[in-house]
């Protein structure tokens, strides 16, 4: 497979929320179960990688919610992300046990959540089962919380911090 081809696989996982609502619902008349993760994956490192496999091994789909350009600068400031949008997703949907990707603008994916209404949000060791920041969101239609990946000793914004001190 070329990387055009590859890149036209990868661009197949990338949903709006009518396709996603329509996906999500076909696959819980089978049984399945659905997860649902979410991050800047500004500069991906093995947290990232580990955050969403653990996520996976939790049911049957995973849908990765990526925060936009805009989101970003909201929440990092001006001059983030370091890397645009379309190479994050294309960077993410690479990840061979990522079903589906969302772009979204909003500062967090609490409008998501409840759309979507996943079975389970995995949120990063940053958090606890008790303060995942959209926990409330979660719990409101019946969902959980689950806390993936390994202990947080790298992010993003530290690794683009060690770079800029040389």
């Amino acid at each position: 497979m070329n990387s055009k081809e590859q890149y036209a696989v990868s661009k197949n996982k990338v949903k709006r929320i009518d396709e996603l609502l329509e996906i999500v619902s076909e696959e819980r008349t089978k049984g399945k179960k659905c997860i649902f993760a979410n991050g800047c994956f500004d500069i991906l490192h093995v947290g990232h990688v580990r955050y969403l496999r653990e996520a996976r091994e939790l049911g049957d789909i995973l849908i990765v919610a990526i925060n936009s350009d805009l989101s970003v600068r909201r929440i990092k400031g001006e001059g983030r992300p370091y890397t645009p949008e379309k190479e994050r997703v294309e960077i993410i949907s690479s990840i061979e046990y990522v079903d589906y990707i969302i772009l979204f603008d909003e500062p967090d994916v609490s409008q998501l959540l409840l759309a979507i209404k996943p079975d389970i949000q995995c949120k990063g060791t940053d958090y606890s089962e008790e303060t995942g920041p959209e926990k409330d969101v979660v719990l409101s239609y019946g969902g959980r919380v689950s806390i993936t990946g390994d202990p947080k000793d790298r992010s993003s914004t530290e690794i683009i911090g060690k770079i800029s001190n040389g």
